[in-house]
């Protein structure tokens, strides 16, 4: 999500120069942008590289044979001399890296195979490189390729249309830190579109076994520094070559090489990224992994002839075929976090509670998220869940998160904004078997509920008097005009000045009122914000047809509303009657005279 406006705009401008420079396809626009992004890193990632080397006083060898394929030369050139090394030397140099040239070739290899560099106008490159060096990309921890991609997109409102919704970086990194993955288990996304989840669960694990004296954090809370210092030459290995795998068979080989390229900038030297699609009758892979965290495609159907025939038959329906392929991947005793549309949990479909029903009958389910329906804007207003579960363990009760705020406007602007529930979150969920925990946010309910329940009562009674003094106002007002009005005035039907002791009283109670409100706000959100977290038993659930809306179970203290005596109401009506009467035969006797 693009909440930086000078990295939008930069990309606003890209996108405008590509496309008058030919490349009005937005596959093709941000897959030459991710080849040039690719490079500017690389160089940079020379430069770091080389200076460690000398504070360590130790030889290195450099990554590019030859000085002038780097970067930093190349983009300094005159524009046609720029283009002739980029094309000739500097991108068959990078479709090479990886292959060793024996049976098994490198992922990224395979996939750079056929790759094109599609970038034929001199001044357009050099135009687009120094963009690129503008945005100042490595100061950002932004997975750029990714926000890119999202732009691109949703210029020709293709975004979305096959239920691709892009993560929200911030959703990514809370879905990563409450599964809190570690170095010695495989992750997969069966669904990977740019890789964001694989980049952040690697940047996660390097984030917890880096020294903290290495570490420090912007002002998202996203860690810099990540040498991971602490991981030993065996757990580096399985990461690099086994720790983290993703397939998608989304826009053909470009999203692969943007996917490979985004995980091998943030350290991954041999991506395990495959084109495959993973609900097919060509995919085989089963009981491969400890941890899943995705977001697979959830709109529309696909081709129920093609569906892998361990999967439910007959469903076509992508967002259930996911829920069983997850259960399918993971390993007896894996963990998985999968975002799923808000049918998954209440549909009613025989295809949709057997899902739900072997999640909880068959499996674990450890907890779920209800997001608020602005989470994917400006693609979409759907609304989503977060499930967590554990495939091969006992379901005895269910833990419900009922989110509200994300940090971020629920308009299609998305905007920061100081509503966040997501630490609160990730704290309920770190702590949710701590029974000191739950007893300490029980206490604090009691106490709150305690200290609001007389505020409340009192307002009742100050919309009572309110109610009380509008009425009384009203009638004082007429009869004022009654007893003290010219004739004239009373006949035009013309107001007077209600008098001073009804107004007064009324101001001064919608005063005290609003004075009230004051105190009562803040108690009343705190109040919110404890009962978001609740559990729920698995026989509750079953007893619901496997309903898993947290709007069911979520206990919420229903607001008492004014409502007025009906015998005071019937008296009113009468004094009011009995005083149109009155003042009707006063207006008849005014014009007689």
């Amino acid at each position: 999500m693009l909440t930086d406006p000078a990295l939008l705009s930069s990309i606003k401008s890209l996108w405008d120069k590509l496309w008058s420079g030919g490349l009005n396809n937005p596959l093709d626009a941000i897959e030459q942008l991710s080849f040039l992004l690719f490079l500017k890193r690389l160089d940079e990632q020379e430069e770091d590289a080389e200076r460690q080397a000398r504070l360590r006083k130790q030889p290195y060898t450099p990554f590019f044979p030859d000085e002038k394929l780097r970067w930093s030369h190349w983009s300094k050139l005159e524009a046609r001399q720029a283009l002739d090394i980029v094309r000739e030397k500097v991108f068959p140099y990078i479709k090479k890296l990886g292959d060793s040239g024996g049976d098994v070739r490198d992922p990224f290899a395979v996939l750079m195979a056929n790759a094109e560099f599609k970038i034929n106008k001199p001044a357009l490159l050099i135009e687009a490189c120094k963009a690129i060096d503008a945005m100042q990309i490595s100061s950002q921890n932004q997975d750029v390729q990714g926000d890119i991609y999202e732009y691109l997109l949703g210029q020709l409102n293709t975004a979305g249309t096959n239920g691709q919704f892009r993560t929200p970086r911030h959703i990514v990194r809370l879905m990563v830190r409450m599964m809190d993955p570690q170095p010695h288990e495989r992750v997969c996304d069966p669904a990977a579109g740019t890789c964001g989840f694989l980049v952040n669960a690697w940047q996660h694990v390097l984030e917890q076994n880096t020294d903290p004296k290495h570490l420090s954090y912007d002002e998202d809370g996203f860690p810099h520094g990540l040498v991971g210092d602490r991981l030993d030459k065996k757990q580096w290995e399985f990461l690099q070559t086994h720790g983290f795998t993703g397939f998608d068979a989304d826009s053909g080989m470009v999203m692969h090489r943007i996917g490979c390229m985004n995980l091998m900038l943030h350290g991954i030297k041999q991506p395990q990224f495959s084109y495959a699609d993973t609900l097919s009758k060509g995919f085989g892979e089963a009981s491969c992994y400890e941890v899943i965290l995705a977001n697979p495609p959830f709109k529309g159907a696909i081709d129920a002839s093609d569906v892998n025939p361990n999967l439910p038959a007959g469903c076509k329906k992508t967002e259930i075929l996911f829920m069983h392929l997850f259960l399918r991947l993971l390993e007896q005793g894996g963990r998985a976090a999968v975002i799923v549309p808000d049918g998954v949990l209440f549909g009613s479909s025989k295809a949709h509670v057997e899902a739900r029903r072997k999640l909880i009958e068959e499996n674990r389910l450890d907890g779920v998220v209800s997001m608020p329906s602005g989470v994917f804007k400006p693609y979409a207003g759907v609304s989503t869940a977060i499930l967590f579960f554990t495939k091969g363990a006992k379901t005895d009760r269910i833990w419900f998160y009922d989110m509200e705020h994300d940090g971020f406007s629920l308009d299609d602007k998305r905007q920061r904004v100081p509503e966040n529930d997501l630490s609160d979150l990730l704290k309920c969920w770190k702590r949710r078997h701590d029974a000191k925990f739950s007893a300490l946010r029980v206490g604090r309910l009691t106490e709150l509920q305690k200290q609001i329940k007389p505020l409340k009562q009192d307002r009742l009674k100050h919309h009572a008097i309110i109610h009380r003094l509008k009425f009384e106002e009203v009638i004082a007002s007429g009869e004022e005009r009654e007893d003290s009005s010219p004739p004239q005035t009373k006949a035009a039907g013309k107001s007077a000045r209600a008098p001073l002791s009804a107004r007064a009283a009324r101001e001064q109670a919608e005063a005290e009122l609003a004075e009230l409100q004051t105190r009562i706000q803040p108690l009343e959100d705190e109040i919110n914000q404890l009962t978001r977290q609740f559990w729920v038993t698995k026989k509750e659930v079953a007893a619901q047809n496997y309903d898993l809306s947290a709007s069911r179970y979520r206990e919420v203290e229903h607001e008492e509303t004014f409502y007025e005596e009906p015998s005071v109401t019937l008296e009113r009506m009468l004094q009011l009657d009995a005083f149109t009467t009155k003042l009707g035969l006063s207006l008849t006797q005014g014009l007689g005279n």
